[in-house]
């Protein structure tokens, strides 16, 4: 079963899971904002994608810190801390897929036809 990771009402969340609704592929979705998200994942999902491909620096959210919030950013560690308190600033949806694969937004190419 593939996990899918965001936030519900953001409209890359939103086609993702149309699409994923389309095509008849069962998922279990994680609202982030809701529910959270362990370090330990957050961690994983970096040591795979990359700090910088989790971090969404374009949002509201990543607009409406300071600056001293944004510097702590820099490092991996207190990017991970930020994501944790701050989750609207992780990219979504981040999708586990059951072969093991790790995907971050919506792209129909990294998702099964």
């Amino acid at each position: 079963m593939l996990h899918v990771y965001g936030i519900p009402n953001c409209n890359t969340v939103k086609k993702a899971l149309d699409y994923l609704r389309r095509k008849n592929l069962p998922f279990m979705f994680h609202d982030v904002k809701k529910e959270g998200v362990t370090l330990h994942q957050l961690q994983t999902w970096a040591d795979v994608l990359g700090k910088e491909n989790l971090l969404n620096r374009k949002g509201t959210t990543w607009r409406a810190l300071t600056e001293s919030e944004k510097m702590q950013a820099d490092t991996l560690e207190g990017a991970l801390s930020l994501m944790r308190q701050k989750t609207s600033i992780i990219r979504r949806p981040i999708v586990e897929w059951p072969d093991g694969r790790l995907t971050v937004g919506f792209h129909e190419t990294d998702f099964p036809s």
